[in-house]
């Protein structure tokens, strides 16, 4: 008998219909012996449909009644499965995140979880019963429900298998697998039949929309098996895991994200501890920034150019504007028309000539680069907007990343 961590997100669940073909996917698991306990997203696209009834009352609504309000769509997720569950004969419980023992800080938006007690959830799995857990929420010690941001329940699944000494962790999803690029886009992209957990950090982080970046990070800080899978076939899928000893793939996907906007400092007054001005400011105002470049400095001054997502881009520009003075700067500008567009590979580092084949792909489809960032496991480009699909062919093509290379 093992314990089993199942994810569902919000498309398997969408309709009555999914969650009766879930609730069967589920049971073959528990029928196996094994205790179950599943995570589910809002249905569909319910959390959309809540911020949008938000901003028919506020267009800046409180983060905390936000979170308040989005936390109730995987809460109708889990009720409605653990009905399907004992309508076919089986006894399960849905919990919310209190229920579960999910603890976060208390940044309403985007939580990090702190702790679990999962005192209620194994009091539950020894009754016999299948727990139905709402994913993407938590509750902070003052009692007030928090969200973990977008893809939160893949952290919340993990992050439950880790708690839990679960055997493995199941990611469903709409897809087969992890791909070596989207298959939207690249008709022979291939599925990987595994890849590293620094290799999928990667994916997840720059745009890959199978797994958040979080959840593989946990995954790999407690070595939680995780296997993503369609909740529609019973396929394979791709297994996340520890790197082994066999020669590293030099490049295993090539992913994009245009969820981005790019934002200019200009004229910051060329000193020690501006830069550091700048990022603490925004760090305060927990707003994530990628890429940074900082111009070759000019008349004692110099351009800080970065990138944050398009969600954080209006407050971002708030919060420079505010402290214009108290950096030195002239004035803030920004667009939103551009994307990412990213190679990973765990041997990347031990091939010379990765970097030069990628620029050489990109120039060859007459596309400009405005920035570059690397690591030793991947190499992103910001590009325009409008080059994206363009720019994965052409390097998905020029690694021979597609079926004939299988």
């Amino acid at each position: 008998m093992g314990l089993i961590v199942q994810k569902y997100g919000g498309s398997s669940v969408a309709d009555a219909g999914c969650i009766m073909n879930v609730a069967k996917k589920i049971i073959r698991a528990y029928s196996k012996g094994n205790k179950v306990v599943v995570v589910l997203s809002a249905q569909g696209d319910t959390t959309d449909e809540l911020i949008a009834k938000a901003m028919e009352i506020s267009d800046r609504p409180s983060k905390r009644e936000l979170d308040m309000l989005m936390s109730t769509g995987e809460q109708i997720s889990i009720a409605l499965m653990a009905m399907a569950l004992e309508k076919l004969g089986y006894k399960a419980v849905s919990l919310i995140a209190g229920q579960a023992g999910i603890y976060t800080n208390a940044v309403h938006g985007s939580a990090l979880i702190k702790r679990i007690c999962a005192d209620r959830i194994f009091k539950e799995l020894d009754e016999g019963k299948i727990v139905i857990v709402a994913g993407f929420q938590g509750i902070d010690d003052h009692g007030d429900i928090t969200t973990l941001g977008r893809g939160g329940s893949d952290t919340t699944a993990v992050a439950l298998a880790a708690a839990l000494n679960a055997d493995h962790c199941e990611i469903y999803t709409d897809v087969d697998g992890v791909y070596t690029a989207d298959p939207r886009i690249v008709r022979n992209a291939r599925k990987l039949d595994e890849v590293t957990y620094d290799e999928m950090l990667e994916l997840a982080s720059l745009g890959a929309r199978v797994l958040h970046n979080r959840s593989v990070e946990l995954a790999n800080n407690y070595r939680v098996k995780l296997v993503v899978r369609s909740s529609k076939n019973n396929h394979k899928g791709t297994l996340v895991r520890e790197a082994g000893g066999m020669e590293k793939t030099v490049v295993k996907g090539v992913t994009y994200d245009t969820d981005i906007a790019r934002l200019s400092v200009i004229a910051v007054r060329d000193i020690p501890g501006v830069a550091y001005k700048l990022f603490k400011l925004l760090a305060d105002a927990n707003i994530n920034v990628d890429i940074i470049l900082q111009s070759i400095g000019r008349d004692d001054t110099k351009d800080i150019s970065f990138t944050v997502s398009r969600s954080q881009l209006s407050e971002s520009v708030e919060v420079i504007n505010r402290n214009l003075d108290y950096l030195g700067a002239k004035a803030v500008s920004f667009t939103r028309d551009i994307a990412k567009v990213s190679i990973v590979g765990a041997g990347m580092a031990a091939h010379p000539g990765v970097a030069a084949t990628m620029f050489g792909a990109l120039a060859d489809e007459g596309i400009n680069i405005h920035m570059i960032s690397t690591s030793e496991i991947k190499i992103s480009c910001l590009i325009s907007a409008d080059e994206v699909d363009k720019a994965v062919k052409a390097i998905h093509d020029r690694f021979n990343l597609g079926e004939a290379a299988s």
